[in-house]
């Protein structure tokens, strides 16, 4: 049961009114706030990851970073947010949505403070680690919110509009950040967070009210929640450090592996004895469940590494400013947030396995054009973006339709959030092995010596073909492991995701898919 303490100031006598009616929900008139203040709050989360991605190459000159410090500028961010989104949603549920919602906004806004005047790489990337802290703190609290505080005949309609303006404003975010990042520097993708914060913070305390869920009972899984963290930061440790040169660098590299897998073992181990887990095992016995995440495991974490990589050919290699990577991801938001509704629907029609196939199979080919990079911009670049946004808008609503109706009653909150986290550790770890990957490919011949992976000497530079031939060669590569993984998303897709009679709730968890995609794709654009 929801119980809601409503702060919606309409007057005195309108409190009153809403004091005494049976929901408690969110007075009419506050409600178009409520909804501006989830949707710019989960925007800046999200806009935040695809922007630092267009900022890494300049990031990486202004600093002197090396490439496995830039991994983990975007590394810490993905690996607190999906490690610690269940806490998050789990914490809101005890303490108040609101209470948590505000104080996730508050230190993802002091965290962006800090990134913006971080002095050098290591501070950057102890204030990205605070910024996932406060993301996975704000961010499931937003759909929460929305359903607490609107009343069910309206709420499928609010959903969709946070879903749509959230998808917008995430498309958006990459070239007005990149004409941010030419126009000033690398920081102003920070200082961008402070007045949206504050804005959001004004919106939830004067217009959100507060809810809980009092049957969510008993202590918080915090051991859970710090076993996942801590396994996952060992593997992406390990797998980052990969690449490093001698015995001396790749032993530690696998005793991290190995400790991340032994915490894993661990953290199930304890899902399994726990009270109330974060991630209810049981959910896995169920054959769609278990292949719909196995399958976003390979999806997110091919697009994750193709959202990685591609700033440092475009900049790097093809001499791109910032605004023009932002204009040249810039469709990918677009197509995903225009499209997905439709494909949601297709679910109804044709089941959810043909769409979940051939977009998969659409990103492996658009990551191996990416890979191929045969012929100028708009042929190596910009059709492989579109073939790759039409691949994710086939799929994304698809894929959270078979997630929501392969979970039992009163378990959606939980296989959703799985399912997100799934989502965002996908592209976590993705990153850490291409990133050792093509750093690894970068320095094995002599060219490359002394230099920097994405890199490159000037255009007459006498190194520079040699440089650019080895840049091209690990790139390549990396990506070419990106569409093997895409491909066995879609081979997964078509063995474990077998069609089922369309039942009764098929139309519910289809509009559910389509207002969830948003906060989906929005997260996992920013991934990168």
């Amino acid at each position: 049961m929801i119980t809601h303490r409503p702060l919606c100031p309409e007057g005195q006598a309108a409190r009153r009114l809403r004091r005494g009616g049976p929901d408690g929900l969110c007075a009419e008139g506050s409600r178009p706030f409520v909804l501006a203040a989830t949707i710019l709050a989960s925007a800046m989360a999200f806009i935040d990851g695809s922007v630092v991605n267009i900022a890494l190459p300049t990031i990486q000159r202004d600093l002197g970073a090396g490439f496995a410090e830039l991994q983990w500028v975007v590394n810490g961010y993905i690996l607190l947010l999906g490690a610690l989104i269940l806490v998050g949603g789990g914490l809101g549920d005890r303490l108040g949505r609101r209470r948590v919602f505000v104080a996730g906004i508050a230190l993802f806004a002091l965290a962006s403070l800090a990134c913006a005047l971080a002095p050098g790489i290591e501070a950057l990337i102890a204030a990205r680690l605070l910024q996932g802290v406060g993301a996975a703190l704000l961010v499931p609290q937003s759909l929460a919110i929305i359903a607490a505080a609107f009343p069910k005949a309206e709420r499928g309609r609010a959903i969709g509009t946070w879903a749509g303006a959230s998808a917008i404003t995430t498309a958006l975010g990459p070239p007005l950040g990149g004409l941010l990042i030419d126009a000033l520097d690398w920081r102003a993708a920070f200082w961008i967070n402070l007045p949206l914060s504050l804005a959001a913070i004004w919106l939830a305390l004067r217009h959100v009210p507060e809810s809980r869920d009092e049957s969510a009972s008993g202590r918080l899984d915090w051991a859970g929640g710090l076993l996942a963290a801590g396994a996952c930061g060992a593997l992406t440790v390990g797998l980052t450090r990969l690449a490093d040169d001698g015995a001396g660098g790749r032993l530690p590299a696998f005793g991290a592996i190995a400790l991340g897998l032994a915490g894993l073992w661990l953290f199930l181990r304890t899902e399994r004895r726990t009270a109330a887990p974060l991630m209810p095992t049981g959910l896995f016995a169920e054959p769609a469940f278990l292949g719909a995440n196995v399958m976003t495991l390979f999806l997110y974490g091919a697009l994750g590494a193709v959202l990685f990589l591609l700033p440092f050919d475009l900049v790097g290699r093809r001499g791109l400013s910032a605004a023009e990577v932002g204009v040249t991801l810039l469709p990918l938001g677009l197509i995903i947030g225009t499209l997905s509704r439709a494909a949601g629907g297709l679910v109804d029609r044709t089941g959810p396995r043909p769409p979940l196939v051939l977009g998969s199979a659409l990103v492996a080919v658009a990551a191996s054009g990416l890979a191929l990079g045969e012929g100028g911009y708009w042929t190596a670049v910009f059709a492989p973006i579109l073939l790759l946004a039409l691949g994710m808008a086939l799929v994304v609503s698809p894929l959270t339709t078979v997630v929501m109706n392969a979970a039992p009653d009163g378990k959606s909150g939980a296989a959703s959030g799985i399912n997100n986290a799934a989502s965002r550790l996908a592209g976590l770890f993705a990153i850490a092995l291409v990133g050792a990957a093509a750093n690894l490919i970068f320095h094995e011949g002599p060219a490359a010596a002394g230099q920097r992976f994405g890199v490159l000497p000037p255009p007459g530079d006498a190194l520079r073909p040699a440089v650019e031939s080895a840049f091209v060669s690990a790139y390549s590569s990396a990506l070419w492991l990106a569409a093997l993984w895409a491909a066995l998303a879609a081979l997964v897709a078509l063995v474990m995701l077998r069609p089922r009679r369309p039942a009764a709730r098929a139309g519910s968890g289809a509009d559910q898919a389509s207002a969830e995609s948003g906060s989906s794709v929005s997260a996992d654009s920013s991934v990168a």
